[in-house]
């Protein structure tokens, strides 16, 4: 990727995938992920005090320590965020069926009495469109830029966007291209069929698994697009089609303002909040609303969680202020049970261990709403839960202290090599908190699991290298470094999901 901004956050996920993955040393406290930790927990005694007091849990928790020669530094200075409850218990889950009901609820709470369309139909250019796109190429061309999107070159030394090449398969797919685009209005549902290819070649295909549709409303238009494809995960993808963008070409995108606003205010890539607010027409608590009222219609019993600022931005380099177009809120929601939330983090979860495993991973269920000025901007939800059985009725948990060692101890040992990486890191842990992740096996059911109560440890890092430096602060993350399992403190691996 060419924005700079990504190259930390990539860098962090993969070094906390290897707190999930590598074998735990054997003078560890920590022990090992297997099948029975998701089986059978202890059942404490109940009891009416809070649990700040039951697991001896401070307002507020800082430690600093240095490794590897001071190559790594861990600088904890964190908040601890406790749930309104005296007890926890754990839950079974499993995925939501998957079926038209769901489709037919999700389409409802957004487009109720609206025209919904079929992409394919919808999406085709005419023959207008050929040509203003032929004329935008020429007019960049004949002022020499050849590459107007900052698409790059390849490891040869080669334009990845070949100008000629796309103007040439314009002025073709123009000869055939109709006057107008013919709309086919379609419900949303799996199995539509549609024509694919051209002339004598053109054949009908029928999408299984997948739709993608255009939404016409009184707010404007939306692509609509739900996938089965990697089950038993199921997405759906809402977002308003831009009529600011002069050119579509050009990479554009809704971006949460935690990964600007957090770092160094001398990157090129640092908005602050001043700049972000420059660009909000509508206040908190109406964008707030707004998203509260689509979330309730689903009827899934999800709440809001918390919030960010987030900026469309557009062009290649990342976000700058010239670059923002418009500015919005993102809700994250989540479910509470029993006083309890489930812990939002950035990382959608289901991922593999190795590129050669046969596995079909389950994600987290996800669901968030970006608001702007003029409505919903952007949807998306991912795996509804269906909630179980308590399993373990006020499950016994670890007190805080013994949580802590774990941490300190297993954010040494995922490091452990980062100086043959990095000249130096320095992790700032600014969050600490106590509330529901889903784990499951894999290996035996991909849609089946257990919500169990994890400690997260959210935060940013700064990080020097020959290449590039990069800092973060962690004020606004909500990159979860290390997730601890409270009733038998297990390293869970956010991206994996167990």
């Amino acid at each position: 990727m060419k924005k700079k901004y990504i190259t930390g956050i990539a860098a962090g996920l993969c070094i906390s995938i290897l707190a999930g993955c590598q074998e735990t040393p054997e003078n560890s406290i920590v022990k090992q992920k297997g099948t029975e930790s998701i089986k059978e927990y202890e059942s404490g005694e109940e009891t009416a005090s809070p649990l700040k007091e039951i697991l001896g849990v401070p307002e507020h928790y800082s430690n600093k320590k240095s490794y590897e020669e001071g190559a790594l530094v861990i600088d904890t200075d964190a908040e601890v965020i406790l749930p309104e409850a005296s007890s926890i218990n754990t839950y079974q889950v499993s995925a939501k069926e998957v079926n038209q009901d769901m489709i037919d609820q999700v389409t409802k709470t957004f487009f109720e009495g609206d025209k919904i369309y079929h992409a394919h139909s919808y999406g085709q250019w005419t023959k207008e469109q050929y040509q203003e796109d032929i004329t935008v190429l020429k007019k960049y061309k004949a002022e020499g830029n050849l590459d107007p999107y900052d698409y790059g070159k390849d490891e040869n030394g080669q334009l990845q966007f070949d100008i000629d090449a796309v103007i040439a398969r314009d002025e073709e797919a123009m000869k055939d291209a109709p006057d107008e685009v013919v709309k086919e209005e379609v419900t949303p549902a799996f199995g539509l069929e549609y024509w694919n290819g051209k002339g004598e070649e053109k054949e009908k295909e029928v999408d299984e698994r997948s739709f993608y549709g255009v939404a016409e409303t009184d707010q404007g238009n939306y692509n609509y697009m739900i996938s089965y494809d990697l089950a038993p995960d199921i997405v759906f993808k809402i977002s308003k089609i831009r009529e600011d963008i002069a050119d579509p070409r050009e990479f554009s995108s809704w971006l949460e303002t935690e990964y600007v606003m957090g770092t160094d205010p001398e990157n090129e890539n640092y908005v602050s909040e001043d700049t972000v607010k420059k660009f909000l027409n509508i206040s908190y608590e109406d964008a707030e609303k707004t998203a509260r009222e689509k979330v309730e219609k689903l009827g899934w019993n999800l709440e809001l969680y918390n919030w960010d600022y987030a900026v469309f931005h557009h062009g290649e380099g990342g976000v700058r202020e010239d670059n923002i177009i418009d500015g919005g809120y993102i809700f994250h929601f989540t479910r509470k049970l029993d006083q309890v939330p489930v812990t939002y983090t950035s990382s959608y979860g289901g991922g593999l261990e190795d590129m050669d495993s046969t596995l079909e991973p389950w994600s987290y269920e996800r669901c968030d709403v970006i608001v702007g000025d003029d409505g919903i901007q952007n949807v998306e939800i991912y795996n509804p839960y269906e909630i179980g059985e308590i399993q373990t009725e006020h499950v016994k948990l670890m007190d805080f202290d013994s949580i802590v060692k774990i941490y300190e101890q297993m954010m040494e040992v995922s490091n452990a090599d980062i100086s043959e990486f990095e000249k130096n890191r320095t992790y700032h842990i600014k969050k600490i908190t106590l509330g529901y992740s889903r784990i499951y096996d894999p290996t035996t059911e991909n849609d089946v699991g257990l919500l169990v109560p994890v400690w997260d440890f959210f935060g940013g890092f700064d990080v020097e290298n020959e290449d590039y430096t990069e800092k973060n602060s962690g004020e606004y993350s909500n990159q979860s470094f290390m997730t601890i399992n409270a009733i038998d403190g297990t390293v869970i691996d956010r991206g994996l999901g167990y």
